[in-house]
């Protein structure tokens, strides 16, 4: 029998390494390492073409049963998930801790009970009395759930196995899962796996939508191993800043459904409340024009949403570093863009600070939002506000054409629904009308004579 090699595995990322070390070499954290018991590998040769099951193969064109989507009975969660929950389908969702996880799981599964479906919520790591007390502050104290506090999945799975698969079935967290088979402690990479595993295969079997509640490392990823998120049919972000009452709740894996929907609410006393016109609650405040402050379409999935672009300069005396502050965009984005203006319109950044903000906080990361940054930096660099009907989008390119971007007629639509009256965008952009008059810029230096032209 050969000798057991030892592992130790990160428990923040999941790699392996055959040695322990204080900081993992792949993620970079500190004291992660764990021991992870090795099976027994005998020493012997193992002949797989024969002795297993025939499998049947099955023709594409075969008619099958579509299956019927559930509405949550929450819009803004249905539309993340694209249409609705799937039974047999299982979601893992992310977020910040207290961004709203709990919060929004406890009344999608209070809807999902009041309208007539079972709704089973099993946290790990509240007592049940905790979660009571959650409901009846959100005034869903009478919704019929079944409701318990538990670790064991061999507990959990006995349980569900003997009463009537319910509709939808929730575990906060799967990090506290424990399964009595597997050596480790909860929120191991082995006891994650293999607990995630079995709670799939039952909701496989028997048609029932499973929500997982998955834990988040520093730099928003979800925790544990990576095959999680290749385990489950949807993977879900919820998204916000703490300072902010709203929360955006994005798809960022969908076998059923399109990547990148989101869907946009409000924390109030009463939990969380439905955004239904995302565009007005991030544009809410811009009452008189101001140096610095562009519009941008954003799409994000199949849903146009219209978002402030704020900048700030800062001219600083000779021999001072310059500060470069972004929130909400990407830095090195910002950084390329500066470096284009400088070298295609001759403007100066290097002597002073930038700063860069999207309004509300809101996270951009469409490629159209190149021109949006631009005018609002050339904006705030000539302190000269934009017209206040104006939007702005399309891609730069480090030789600073304005290149086209997607769904440009969906942008228009949107923004003229809004209110505005003009678009700049790329000059081979979208030549619909949608009550809104569009100037095609074809280089960088366009943007800027056109906004010393309007100013």
């Amino acid at each position: 029998m050969a000798k057991p090699k030892r592992r130790y595995v990160c428990q923040a990322c999941g790699s392996i390494s055959h040695r322990w070390q204080g900081q993992c070499a792949d993620c970079g954290e500190w004291n992660s390492l764990g021991e992870e018991a090795p099976q027994t590998v005998f020493a012997q040769k193992h002949d797989l073409s024969s002795g297993g099951r025939p499998i049947v193969f099955e023709p594409l064109d075969m008619p099958g049963v579509t299956p019927q989507r559930r509405g949550t009975g929450l819009a803004e969660f249905d539309r993340a998930l694209g249409g609705g929950l799937v039974p047999g389908s299982a979601i893992l969702m992310g977020g910040d801790p207290g961004i709203g996880k709990s919060t929004l799981l406890l009344q999608a599964a209070a809807r999902v009970a009041m309208s007539g479906g079972s709704a089973v919520y099993i946290s790990g790591e509240e007592a049940a009395g905790q979660v009571r007390l959650r409901s009846e502050r959100l005034g869903l104290a009478a919704a019929p759930i079944q409701l318990a506090a538990a670790t064991s999945v061999r507990d959990i799975l006995t349980t569900l196995g003997g009463m009537e698969p319910p509709a939808l079935l929730v575990i906060d967290s799967i990090q506290t899962m424990h399964s009595d088979q597997i050596e480790g402690a909860p929120g191991t990479v082995s006891q994650v796996r293999g607990c995630a595993f079995e709670l799939i295969r039952y909701a496989k079997e028997n048609g029932v939508a499973l929500v997982l509640v998955g834990h988040v490392t520093k730099d928003g990823s979800i925790a544990g191993p990576r095959v999680l998120e290749h385990m489950v049919d949807v993977v879900m972000s919820f998204e916000g800043e703490r300072s902010h009452q709203y929360r955006i709740l994005r798809s960022l894996k969908n076998r059923f459904g399109p990547v990148d929907e989101i869907g946009v609410f409000a924390m109030a006393g009463a939990g969380l409340e439905e955004v239904g016109n995302p565009s007005m609650l991030f544009l809410s405040g811009r009452d008189q024009p101001v140096a610095g402050s562009a519009v941008f379409p954003a799409i994000e999935g199949t849903r146009p949403v219209l978002v402030e672009i704020q900048a700030l300069i800062v001219r600083l005396a000779s021999g001072a570093t310059p500060r470069r502050a972004v929130v909400g965009w990407d830095n090195g984005r910002l950084a390329m863009l500066l470096a284009v203006l400088e070298a295609r319109c001759g403007l100066n950044f290097s002597s002073a600070e930038v700063y860069l903000n999207v309004a509300g906080g809101y996270r951009l990361g469409d490629p159209a939002a190149d021109l949006a940054v631009a005018a609002a930096l050339v904006s705030a660099l000539a302190d000269r506000p934009l017209a206040a009907d104006a939007v702005w989008f399309g891609e730069v390119s480090l030789a600073g054409e304005i290149r086209n971007v997607s769904h440009a007629g969906l942008r228009l639509r949107e923004a003229g629904k809004l209110g505005f009256r003009r678009a700049s965008g790329p000059a081979d952009g979208a030549g619909a009308d949608h009550g809104v008059r569009y100037d095609g810029l074809a280089f960088l230096p366009n943007l800027v004579d056109r906004i010393m032209a309007d100013a």
